[in-house]
């Protein structure tokens, strides 16, 4: 009999099908738990199921419990189970040590990625620099940080995902109206750090080595994308920075994660900030112990012609991987918002990038805030392509005086 692996939430994101579907290929079984009913599942996704357990409510921890239990009853003791979302850590956590689930975090460890402030301790093991912290309690704890460190602020839950609920305090009145809030869970206060965003991603195996890496660049802060509604766009690097990758490398083996994707996020510094670092450093942000967002993943498969899911599934199975280790192209994400007049039409676009052109669709809703409501996804072997692509997706129609 195979190896089993429960796969939690396996429609969100739609191309999470791609989990079981890999695991299945290599002769395990892929026991997939989720709301939606068999009927409305993908053709896709139910090819990738040995079986498949409808729950009422994936919040409910004893249903949850009951499929799994299933699972285990019918086909054996459970190897391996995991959601690759972020927003089910704690349950995937508390699922493992329910029973005994020896991959993967359990309980008493998963909270040491989970919160930010935790997260700063693993980087400044590491010997990565990050901001200056404090996690809010009251407006006068918050004046006292505010002289230590002064404005702007950025503030966000501790426990949150990404840039949901973040914002960026600049004067007293803010700063007064933040602690005014009816706030539903603890926030973090940091210094703001002068930097834009890059990320070090990829998978470790169970004994906490590298087998797969990449880096993307952010140019525009995510924070300001979601408040401004503003337009996302990012890459891909062909090469990961020296100084990232060695960096990046630390922090992975500080937080000594098995058997997982990472997605570790990092400053690198446009100007010189007392305390961290010089213009060009890099400074720590927080990491997301899982695929990073969206479409990422395949923009990964894209950049390197290789299978990301295929090799999770390797690494979990055999704790071994082999794959194409080059990196042909630069892969770009360009994300549009609905109600802009864009100049070039699906059809220009296409008949100038036809060939570089790998995803275009509509973004669900859920990630829509952050990385647009229609996006396309291409790949160039030279970067200077694919920052002319992005102009061109992103022309606006030229408004006439009359």
């Amino acid at each position: 009999m195979g190896k089993n692996f429960v796969f939690i939430s396996p429609t969100f994101p739609r191309n999470y099908y791609q989990f079981p579907l890999a695991w299945k290929n290599y002769g395990g079984n892929s026991l997939c738990i989720g709301e939606d009913s068999w009927e409305s599942l993908s053709p896709e996704l139910k090819a990738a199921c040995t079986e498949y357990y409808q729950v009422g409510s994936m919040e409910n921890y004893d249903e949850m419990y009951s499929a799994v239990a299933w699972f285990a009853h019918k086909y054996g003791k459970i190897d391996w189970l995991e959601s690759n979302n972020e927003y089910w850590l704690e349950q995937d956590a508390r699922l493992r040590t329910d029973f005994n689930i020896t991959s993967g975090d359990k309980t008493e460890s998963v909270m040491r990625f989970k919160t930010k402030a935790n997260m700063k301790e693993y980087y400044k093991k590491a010997g990565v620099p990050v901001a200056r912290y404090h996690l809010t309690t009251t407006y006068e704890d918050g004046k006292k940080f505010v002289d230590e460190v002064g404005y702007p602020l950025i503030v966000k839950p501790n426990g949150g995902v990404g840039a949901a609920a973040t914002w960026k305090i600049k004067n007293e009145e803010m700063l007064k109206d933040f602690y005014n809030q009816d706030l539903p869970c603890q926030y973090i206060m940091e210094e703001f750090v002068p930097g834009n965003i890059v990320s070090f991603d990829g998978i470790v195996d169970q004994d906490n080595n590298i087998v797969f890496k990449t880096s993307h660049s952010f140019p525009d802060p995510i924070m300001d994308i979601v408040n401004g509604q503003s337009e996302c766009w990012y890459y891909s690097e062909r090469v990961i920075p020296e100084d990232l990758d060695r960096i990046g490398e630390a922090v992975i083996h500080a937080f000594d994660v098995r058997g997982r994707f990472f997605h570790t996020e990092y400053f690198r510094l446009y100007e010189d900030k007392k305390g961290l670092g010089k213009k060009g450093d890099i400074v720590g942000l927080e990491v997301n112990m899982r695929p990073p967002g969206g479409f990422t993943p395949d923009m990964m498969n894209f950049a390197n012609d290789i299978n990301v899911y295929d090799i999770y599934a390797q690494m979990a199975m055999f704790n071994s991987v082999t794959y194409n280790q080059e990196r042909p192209y630069f892969c770009f994400y360009i994300g549009r918002r609905d109600g802009m007049k864009y100049a070039n039409d699906d059809a220009a676009m296409y008949a100038k990038y036809g060939n570089n052109i790998v995803m275009h669709s509509r973004m669900p809703e859920l990630f829509s805030a952050a990385m647009g409501n229609e996006f396309y996804v291409a790949r160039f072997a030279d970067k200077e392509d694919g920052m002319k692509f992005m102009q061109d997706v992103y022309e606006k129609v030229k408004e006439v005086n009359e």
